[in-house]
Formats: C-alpha cells, structure tokens, sequence
C-alpha cells in the first residue's frame, strides 16, 4: 500500500508550537494523519487542537507510541532535533527545515547509521501515501489519489506538478516523497528505488532530478540492473550555467560535473523515458507503462 509509512505510523510533531508547525499540524490532521503528540521544550502539558505536547521526544514516544516525527524548527535547531528523535527509537524522520548546515548533516548522518532510523529531508515537502491518508510534510493533498505510481522529487513544487498531472490521466500514487535539495540529505533516489522495486503495490516509478551530484547517474545504473519496474524521468536545470546556484543549495554544477546533460544521458542509456519538459512528466510516465505492458 505504502512505502515507508504504514497503518499504523502515528506522528510527533517537533516544533509543533512554531506558526509553519501549526499551520501544517493542523492539515497533516486534517487529510487523515494520526498526528498523536507535539514537541516543543517548556510547553509540556499544554496541547495544540486536541495534540498533547511534551517537553521531550522520549516523554512524547512513551506516552503516545508515536514512531514517526516531522520537524518545524529553525535551521541552527534542526539536526538536534533528528538526534533527539533518533535516540528516542523513532524510526522514521522528516525534517521539513531547510539550510541546515552541511557539517552539522555530515554528524548527523553517521549517529543515524548506528541508530537505523531513516531520516527524509532536510529541506523536503515530506512524503505522503494517498490510500493511507498519511501526509507527513507540506505537500497539497488535495492532487494526490490512491493508486500504483511511486514518485521520488529533489522538487517540491515538480512532485506537485507530476502527482497533479498522474491523477488527471487516472495515475493514482502509492507513495510521494521529497528526498530534500539540501546537499547533505538522509534516504536518496538509490534507496528509495529499491524500496519501490520490492513494493507489491507499486507498478511504475517517476523520477525527478535535477542539475548538481551525482544522484541521478546512480538511480540509472541501479535501475538498468536491478529494476523490472518502468521507471520516468525528469531533469530540472538543462539553462542553468556551471557554478550558479539554481534554487536547491544542492543544485549546483561543479567541476565540469552535475550537468543536465550528462544526468539526462545516463537515464537514457539505461532506457529510461525522460520527459523533456515539466508538462510532459504524466504522459511519459504513461508511456512507459504502455511499452512495459507490450513488451
């Protein structure tokens, strides 16, 4: 039905007091999210629309279950945030907070690889499962449908566009997740893929990239070997110029590396389909199940 999300997910909010954890608190519960406590230290014992709050992750955890945590809360703030989570026993993390700084992600990284919980983010929508009415993020549920396609984003605003565009050709979605435009970042496209690859429930997966590391070209290589799923494609970027900076802090080309073009021909010597502009995104996504299902 899902990946990484299931029935039985129930959310903590950390930074649950702060206006954009508010805010999107109150649309997670809205869609059908079991949001099930907040966490902002000092405001223990007061609640949020019928959301307890607690001091702490693990007084949080202990009281509630909760096993999955969203985090509003500023940059300098943020990656304290994912250990504290981390060391609670939460297994999964969606850090919504953008420009956490990169050594700060570096540590974090390797405390999460001796702890198993998975991180998605910083600076991601989240991820949403439309047959669970689970969102954990930002995302606009009202595109999303139940349905078959996963779809994995480095953007925000293209995953919108992909799901609008799925859901109108009768595409529902299994499971959306923004893999973050942070340069230090936790599950990338590799690991999502695989999830996806063993997911009975997800018959095609789009995937959108876009200019700066490397990413992309490891997807294509894991997806020409390993995937028996189609897979479509999108590469954002293809005007930007070496050494700008385009959008995400993660999207930059150095070194002569990173370009458009080159993520655009390695997706495309796997025999991965890559639309060419954003509008095409659905209908090449429908093309590939159509070549996979005659061939």
């Amino acid at each position: 039905m899902a990946i990484l999300l299931r029935e039985d997910s129930k959310i903590v909010v950390q930074g649950i007091t702060g206006g954009a954890g508010r805010f999107h608190t109150s649309l997670m519960v809205e869609f059908g999210t079991k949001v099930v406590a907040g966490v902002t230290p000092g405001k223990g014992g007061q609640d949020f629309e019928g959301v307890p709050i607690f001091d702490s992750v693990v007084q949080a955890c202990d009281a509630t279950g909760a096993n999955v945590s969203i985090i509003f809360v500023p940059a300098r703030f943020a990656a304290e945030s994912i250990l504290e989570a981390a060391d609670a026993g939460i297994e999964l993390v969606v850090c919504i907070t953008e420009g956490v700084p990169a050594i700060d992600m570096a540590k974090v990284k390797s405390h999460l690889a001796r702890t198993g919980t998975l991180l998605i983010g910083p600076n991601t929508p989240g991820i949403l499962a439309p047959a669970l009415r689970c969102k954990v993020g930002i995302m606009p549920d009202m595109i999303f449908s139940p349905g078959r396609i996963g779809v994995i984003s480095r953007s925000g605003t293209l995953t919108y566009e992909a799901v609008d565009q799925l859901t109108r050709l009768g595409l529902g979605q299994s499971t959306c997740i923004g893999i973050g435009g942070d340069p230090v970042i936790g599950l990338a496209f590799l690991e999502l893929l695989e999830l996806f690859e063993a997911d009975p429930d997800t018959d095609g997966v789009v995937l959108i990239g876009e200019i700066g590391g490397n990413q992309e070209e490891v997807a294509a290589r894991y997806i020409k070997e390993h995937m028996s799923k189609p897979v479509a494609a999108f590469i954002a970027g293809k005007t930007a110029p070496p050494g700008k900076r385009m959008g995400h802090a993660g999207a930059i080309i150095s070194g002569g590396k990173g370009t458009a073009a080159d993520k655009v021909a390695a997706l495309e010597a796997a025999g991965i389909k890559v639309a060419l502009t954003p509008s095409d995104i659905g209908d090449t996504m429908l093309a590939a199940l159509e070549e996979k299902r005659n061939g």
